[in-house]
């Protein structure tokens, strides 16, 4: 069986790969990528593996934004970290999801699923599954502290979230900043990927706040949101690519 690894942690990946070779030592891994578009440069150059191995965190973000970029013919196995409530999404059309770290039987019982899947020719719909993914609850407010009492901020009043020093806080469009107690990792899971993106380790931004796009040193992106930051906001060169596709490039 040839395998596709998409997996942006390295010894989450060796891990993976030392325990599919212990379960059948004929299983080749065809390769191991960590980012969206290395694995859509990947899919299209090359025909399909037998299987792909799919965390869904990676380098340049959401591993979901694979399916909209190329056509997944091969069977998938999520690897996750998410919360119980998230891996219920997986369970409706993906072969199967493996929790990390991956249980070396639960690894087992996923492989025989695709081996029945294979030997019935039943194939899950990948449009059907990222159907699915579209519906993901994702948050619409947060709750947060305005002196001494609570407000709520709306997404389509958020026009980005910046971290620095270990807090992060929420900057509207009105240019109010309110503190939130999550990290942009924690935020990463229930921000509406078509309207944020991660453009840095420290800023997620709104599409909407973007006024101006300019090239600048190191093939990095220099942009102008509204509000201002106050410092300069720059996309890391690593994460241009996806940015451009997450605008529609």
């Amino acid at each position: 069986m040839n395998i596709l690894i998409i997996e942006d942690e390295l010894p989450a990946a060796k891990q993976l790969t030392k325990l599919l070779q212990a379960r059948d030592k004929d299983m080749e891994i065809l390769d191991t990528l960590d980012s969206v578009e290395g694995a859509v440069r990947w899919l299209k150059a090359f025909n399909s593996p037998d299987l792909i191995f799919m965390d869904i965190q990676i380098a340049d973000g959401l591993s979901f934004d694979i399916f909209r970029q190329v056509t997944v013919s091969a069977p998938v196995i999520f690897t996750t970290a998410f919360d119980q409530y998230a891996v219920q999404a997986f369970k409706v059309n993906a072969i199967d999801y493996l929790l990390k770290p991956i249980d070396p039987e639960d690894l087992a019982k996923a492989l025989d699923k695709v081996k029945a899947s294979i030997t019935t020719n039943s194939m899950p719909d990948m449009q059907q599954l990222m159907r699915y993914f579209d519906k993901t609850q994702y948050k619409d407010r947060f709750l947060v502290k305005s002196g001494q009492h609570f407000v709520m901020v709306t997404m389509d009043e958020i026009a980005f979230f910046h971290s620095s020093d270990g807090l992060t806080q929420i900057f509207t469009k009105q240019g109010k900043k309110h503190f939130v107690e999550y990290t942009l990792d924690e935020l990463e899971k229930v921000l509406d990927p078509t309207f944020f993106y991660r453009i840095n380790r420290g800023t997620f931004l709104s599409v909407h706040a973007i006024k101006a796009i300019h090239p600048h040193l190191n093939g990095r992106l220099k942009l102008e949101i509204n509000p201002t930051l106050g410092e300069e906001i720059f996309v890391s060169r690593e994460r241009v690519g996806a940015f451009k596709v997450w605008l529609g490039a």
